[in-house]
């Protein structure tokens, strides 16, 4: 890669654009993740709950609910990454990286933003990735994301679209920091050993590390918003209920779902970023340029 193309800057809107091409490919892994964080009694393995489902449902079955993925995608990563980028590419001087704990300050805030606009979405996106678990008379049977809007809001009121906000917006921060910072921080750690060149290869090391990172940090939370979302009118009161309920499994209750939601963040976390580095290098500009 050129000078030119390393000092371009990416625009406000790639960073959705990048999640949900991401979102795309590793969907089924996410709706496998959703389905056994929901399940409170036995395991079942990853492989094996796969082959449940495209038996009894078909392949096509692991796409259900992508409609409310990519509406998630479009508000919630939207808002995040626009957030941190234009915050830090505004403090930002050419040439001196912020530092660390600026990162994780603005990370945090486009997360805590993202995780609130980004939560409608998400509740439809977990409803209708557990739908097929359901028995066809529990079924919600959304058409798509929209119908899934519209109908809460009439059947179940406005404000239930914001259900499990509190842990989906807690989940976000740490989810944004895990992944912007962390892969900022790592690619420029990386960049300055002067053993790597702003490539492919090390976007992928960056934001395999962020990967692994974000699952780790926000694992628990995302267990928690995920029941939340996915639960019965008046079933938790609160979400202390919620917690209690979840550690009568023991404290690997909280990180039930962990390998599928690591199989799942990893790819999709390094398809975003180098999807992102990609139209930044391709349509991104240098801050000399107008913006757009």
């Amino acid at each position: 890669m050129d000078s030119k193309d390393s000092k371009k800057l990416g625009r406000w809107y790639f960073g959705g654009v990048a999640s949900a091409g991401a979102a795309c490919v590793t969907h089924p892994l996410d709706l496998l993740k959703v389905q056994l964080q929901t399940q409170q009694e036995g395991k079942v393995s990853i492989v094996k709950h796969t082959l449940k489902i495209i038996k009894k449902q078909g392949f096509l079955a692991l796409y259900n609910g992508l409609s409310a993925s990519l509406l998630r995608q479009g508000t919630y990563s939207t808002t995040r990454f626009a957030v941190y980028e234009v915050v830090k590419q505004g403090i930002e001087t050419p040439g001196e990286p912020l530092p660390f704990y600026k990162k994780l300050l603005i990370a945090g805030s486009a997360g805590a933003m993202g995780g609130v606009f980004g939560t409608p979405g998400d509740l439809i996106n977990v409803r209708m990735q557990n739908d097929i678990k359901l028995p066809p008379d529990q079924r919600r049977n959304y058409k798509h994301a929209l119908d899934g809007l519209i109908r809460v809001s009439r059947e179940e009121g406005v404000m239930k679209l914001f259900n499990g906000c509190s842990t989906a917006t807690g989940r976000a921060i740490l989810m944004t920091i895990g992944q912007l910072s962390f892969y900022d921080q790592i690619k420029q750690h990386l960049l300055q050993s002067g053993k790597f060149e702003d490539n492919l290869g090390t976007h992928f090391i960056a934001s395999l590390s962020a990967g692994a990172i974000a699952t780790t940090l926000t694992q628990p939370l995302d267990v928690l918003k995920t029941r939340a979302m996915n639960a019965k009118p008046g079933e938790f009161k609160n979400i202390g209920q919620l917690i209690v309920y979840t550690a009568k499994l023991g404290p690997l209750g909280f990180f039930k779902g962990y390998i599928p939601a690591f199989v799942r963040l990893a790819p999709h976390t390094i398809l975003t970023f180098v999807f992102l580095e990609q139209l930044r290098i391709t349509f991104g500009y240098t801050p000399t340029d107008k913006k757009i």
